[in-house]
């Protein structure tokens, strides 16, 4: 049953997705790079078409997606009271280190306001040029590399449900597990990176996993990983590391494996693809344990298993549309 919001007439496309039973697997983003940086709201599109870093940074961004086809997403940041710098702008950069990973390879710089648009355009340029990351500028890195950052989506900008859903897990995680942390996670608001009908939503880097339908109960389990990994199987939305059917495919497998399978360096393959309607696809996880001492793989088929009806956007008169469900269908360990 479709519920409506009891504070307004809109009819949030998170609470109808969750209640039509929409599986968020598959819909995380695929990506090499990421490229998250501070900047102080609100995001408008006026602002960033008459900010000059921003415009360049887009400008640039666009072209290594489109012309270079590499897989970069660019991400804001919310300044925070305890973790930022006056007068200076945090970068954070991640890159994926090789075909097999378990996480992406992290480097945090912390620039003054006056350098960050020569920054920002010289780490760009280098994703075309150099494998390096920016030697001239060693002074302002930062070695975080211990540091876990979970990015909460609450930009209403893109759509609603983001910022009424989002913030209030967005403040629980910062106020209870960022402080109970000793300084090993930071939490931070965060620009839209899609699946708003998956509000709340949020990345957890360097991992690069992509959570949705969050609640409120789930966050221990996610954050200190101490109980079955079985109960976020509904809030995983996939690993940014896989395309979407792999993404399926990993996450029964990580209910077999255990949380020890985050540490494993893993790769994907779409063996096989339904060139019709591509509702089907045989699926190979290569892996590797942490210590390097077993080397093993995962075979897979991923069906198609019903359609549900969900919500591309909240508004008060919103049209819903059918959306493809899928199951795996077998499994199977190989060496």
């Amino acid at each position: 049953m479709i519920m409506q919001d009891s504070l307004s007439n809109c009819r949030f496309c998170c609470v109808v997705s969750k209640a039509n039973g929409e599986d968020p697997i598959g819909s995380a983003p695929t990506y090499e790079h990421w490229l998250a940086l501070e900047m102080g709201l609100p995001w408008t599109e006026k602002r960033f078409q008459q900010n000059p870093v921003l415009r360049r940074a887009i400008a640039l961004i666009e072209k290594l997606i489109f012309e270079h086809g590499i897989k970069i997403r660019g991400q804001l940041l919310v300044p925070d009271s305890e973790y930022s710098r006056p007068d200076y702008t945090r970068v954070l950069y991640y890159r994926q280190p090789a075909k097999l990973f378990a996480k992406f390879e992290k480097h945090e710089f912390i620039i003054p306001d006056s350098e960050v648009g020569s920054f920002v355009m010289a780490l760009l340029e280098t994703l075309l040029h150099s494998p390096t990351v920016l030697p001239d500028w060693e002074q302002y890195r930062q070695q975080t590399s211990q540091i876990r950052e979970l990015m909460v989506c609450t930009d209403g900008n893109v759509d609603v449900a983001c910022a009424r859903f989002g913030y209030p897990i967005y403040r629980k995680l910062r106020s209870e597990f960022a402080v109970a942390s000793s300084g090993q996670l930071r939490v931070w608001r965060c620009s839209h990176f899609g699946g708003h009908q998956f509000a709340p939503t949020l990345i957890d880097l360097p991992y690069g996993h992509y959570w949705g339908h969050l609640q409120p109960e789930i966050l221990e389990l996610l954050v200190w990983r101490n109980g079955s990994v079985k109960g976020l199987y509904p809030f995983y939305r996939g690993w940014a590391g896989l395309s979407k059917f792999e993404q399926i495919v990993e996450r029964e497998i990580w209910m077999q494996e255990g949380w020890e399978w985050l540490n494993y360096h893993k790769s994907g393959q779409v063996m096989a693809m339904d060139e019709v309607n591509q509702d089907s696809a045989n699926i190979r996880i290569d892996f590797t344990t942490t210590d390097g001492s077993m080397r093993s793989a995962y075979e897979a088929r991923v069906e198609l298993s019903g359609f549900v009806m969900t919500a591309w956007n909240s508004a008060d008169e919103q049209p819903l549309e059918e959306v493809k469900q899928y199951r795996v269908s077998r499994l199977v360990k190989v060496t």
